[in-house]
């Protein structure tokens, strides 16, 4: 699926879901409900989706619709990278996971990589925010925000988590040959730890 069709379905979706929240008569109701139903066909259509995670997708938030957001954390031990091997797709990525009510960004960032990688961490600046549509990713009907956030490892014996098979530092040229879970984790996003590591008056907000 392209990502500019991904995109289409999103706003589609979040049209709908806002516009039941706030429509102000019971007949934008219908309308709004309408376009959920059509969007629901097009998923059926144009995705490998089943019929439980389109209904989850488009019927499980209220509200203004907003976009989910990805915490990443950025650790370096010696000009190497700490990445974490995804037991869901056999592929490297930095740890991290969606935001979790209760917790600011840094705290997830620090949870995250405890459990992931099994070292604590001290969270010391947000480095990037991407707005995923706009960058290399794979197209995605989530429509998502990425921290990534640069943390001091306070220990560097590393271990595998709950959701990971393998961890480890590893220079950039490592990076490269590696493959990576790339809804996660992008080229694009190892270069620019690198940069920001050997250069952090380059942070970037985008």
């Amino acid at each position: 699926m392209k990502n500019q069709l991904a995109l289409l379905l999103n706003e589609l979706q979040g049209i709908g879901q806002s516009g039941k929240t706030y429509g102000r008569d019971v007949f934008d109701q219908e309308r709004y409900d309408q376009l959920l139903i059509v969007t629901e066909k097009l998923m059926n259509l144009l995705t490998d989706w089943n019929e439980k995670q389109i209904q989850h997708y488009l019927y499980t938030d209220d509200g203004y619709a907003t976009p989910k957001v990805d915490i990443r954390g950025v650790v370096f031990v010696e000009d190497k990278l700490l990445l974490v091997k995804e037991k869901s797709d056999n592929s490297w990525t930095l740890p991290g996971g969606w935001g979790d009510i209760g917790y600011s960004p840094f705290e997830i960032a620090a949870k995250e990589i405890l459990e992931e990688a099994g070292i604590l961490v001290k969270p010391l600046q947000l480095i990037a925010v991407k707005d995923k549509a706009k960058h290399q990713y794979p197209a995605s009907l989530t429509y998502v925000y990425k921290f990534f956030i640069y943390c001091e490892a306070l220990e560097t014996t590393i271990r595998s988590g709950l959701e990971t098979t393998a961890v480890g530092f590893f220079t950039q040229a490592e990076c490269e040959q590696l493959n990576l879970s790339l809804a996660r984790t992008s080229k694009e996003d190892i270069s620019a730890a690198f940069t920001y590591h050997r250069h952090p008056e380059n942070a970037v907000c985008d």
